[in-house]
């Protein structure tokens, strides 16, 4: 598996599994119908940003990571990052590659600490692989994500320092 930055020409690869996994409404805080345009304007970022994807043989785009600062001006030392593996290839190592890589990124770009605003509770892998990678919970927002099975579930706020 080899990380790089992400281009425009990866953007049709990204949106064939971006577009299901936001649609499902249970992992991320986007609208559930977003727009293809304006879901590449989210994800596709421009500096101080960065949008990296996870390829594997033949090129075929096995998931994309963005990472950003979180805040800006005083807090702009505080990084964040985003995630999204498709599903043919989950528990292959890939969100684990992609988080080193994002915390490797970070800490080359001087930031001291990545925060994840909203990792939904019930997304248990998500959750067990960032506290495996050194993230802990720093508070949970009760009932703060309506998941389309599950009703109103916490919204983890998770950090770690570089």
């Amino acid at each position: 598996m080899l990380i790089r930055d992400a281009t425009s020409d990866d953007w049709p690869m990204i949106w064939a599994f971006l577009r299901p996994i936001v649609a499902a409404g249970e992992t991320f805080t986007w609208d559930r119908d977003v727009s293809e345009e304006r879901a590449r304007e989210m994800w596709l970022l421009e500096p101080p940003g960065r949008t990296v994807v996870a390829v594997g043989d033949g090129g075929t785009v096995l998931g994309t990571a963005k990472m950003n600062p979180n805040h800006m001006g005083p807090a702009s030392h505080i990084s964040s990052a985003s995630f999204m593996v498709h599903p043919d290839h989950a528990g292959r190592g890939v969100g684990r590659a992609l988080g080193e890589h994002t915390l490797d990124w970070a800490r080359a770009e001087g930031y001291r600490a990545m925060q994840f605003n909203a990792v939904v509770e019930s997304n248990v892998r998500a959750v067990g692989l960032w506290r495996s990678l050194g993230f802990e919970v720093l508070a949970t927002l009760p009932e703060g994500f309506e998941h389309p099975v599950k009703g109103y579930v916490g919204l983890h706020i998770m950090y770690r320092p570089l």
